[in-house]
């Protein structure tokens, strides 16, 4: 240590090398620092940067995957005392709540359609008194699937009434979702189109109370889709617009991104949240891994379908607020009333894999 002008203490060379790194210790084995400049590459310096960039994108991709993922219940039948309860509870539930669920369902399937096809093929000159029995019609089927999960459905809030102008926008974990929301008001949903039964039902009894139905991969659908969008909202006796922004089904326990579209159509936007107890069974239905019928299946031999429903407070588009921001607000309404993370995350990645760049970037 060395004394300078004015009386201040100048640390020697010998001193500041004790502190200072050794940048030879972070260098590839082989290379030196003395080695001349024009053979000492920045990407040797940092050298470690694809594991890091692995661990990130690997974090990413996990906060990505797990807003698709169903959590297995823990086991409890774990010991002696356990297990025959266990086994108890398989009984009961495979043979006997399933066989009265599939006789339940099955005569609401023979009622509804000795009902509906009369109504459809008799009513047609009278557009007004068809369109009120059918819709009757689709909330009593859909009656009897809640049923046949043994549904506990709770609703909270004034229901539904159909206005002009009047868009109801919900988070997605199923297509039971729309089921549970039409048992107890009508509604005119718009959905990706499915193939088998499902995609039956769609282009015949759906159809006859407004749904509208696209192709995620077509260009051109979506198109049609927001023409058709414009058009139903004006309409004064149609069924109330339901949409599901985030544009597939997420686990019910994060929020993916909306979509901006149903929020650009200059009508008042009413949140819907809905809320599922896994305490029974799971009702989030993973498409790329299991079948609809399946998961009616798994719902139909468990114990029963919980679910809260509340109808919230409408929105409306504020004068200095973009669609953008208008669908994260009504986001946050409904993810912060079902206990829902949001995450920054747009729900079509779920059907092709996020690429390096998108996973840079966010």
């Amino acid at each position: 240590m060395s004394s300078g002008k004015g009386g201040e203490l100048i640390p020697s060379s010998s001193e500041l090398d004790l502190d200072r790194p050794n940048i030879e210790d972070y260098l590839p084995s082989g290379s030196s620092i003395h080695e001349p400049l024009g053979k000492l590459r920045l990407c040797d310096l940092l050298d470690i940067s694809p594991t890091l960039t692995e661990a990130a994108g690997a974090i990413v991709d996990d906060s990505f995957t797990r807003c698709f993922k169903s959590n297995p219940p823990e086991p409890w039948n774990w010991n002696v005392y356990l297990f025959p309860l266990w086994c108890c509870g398989v009984v009961i539930r495979y043979l006997i709540l399933f066989p009265v669920r599939v006789i339940v369902l099955t005569v609401g399937w023979i009622i509804f359609l000795s009902c509906f096809i009369p109504v459809h093929l008799l009513l047609k000159g009278h557009d007004k008194l068809q369109k009120n029995m059918e819709r009757a019609l689709v909330e009593l089927i859909c009656s009897f699937f809640v049923a046949s999960w043994t549904g506990v459905i709770n609703y909270h809030g004034p229901r539904p009434s159909m206005r002009p102008k009047q868009v109801f926008v919900a988070n997605h974990t199923s297509m039971i979702d729309f089921i549970i929301l039409e048992q107890m008001s009508s509604f005119a949903v718009i959905m990706q189109k499915h193939p088998g039964w499902v995609g039956l039902l769609q282009s015949t009894i759906l159809e006859s109370v407004g749904c509208i139905w696209f192709n995620r991969t077509e260009a051109k659908d979506r198109e049609t889709v927001t023409k058709k969008l414009r058009e139903h909202s004006q309409g004064v006796d149609n069924n109330p617009l339901l949409i599901f922004p985030e544009g597939t089904c997420v686990n019910n326990q994060y929020s993916v991104m909306f979509k901006k579209g149903a929020f650009e159509l200059g009508c008042t936007i009413c949140p819907i949240a809905i809320k599922y107890n896994k305490i029974f069974v799971d009702a989030f239905w993973n498409s790329r891994k299991q079948s609809f019928t399946m998961h009616l299946l798994q719902l139909m031999t468990s114990w029963a379908v919980v679910c809260d429903v509340w109808y919230l407070e409408p929105q409306n588009l504020r004068p200095d607020e973009t669609p953008i921001e208008f669908a994260e607000r009504v986001r946050d309404i409904i993810s912060i009333r079902a206990g829902l993370k949001k995450v920054p995350w747009d729900g079509y990645l779920k059907y092709s894999r996020p690429s390096p760049k998108h996973r840079e970037r966010k």
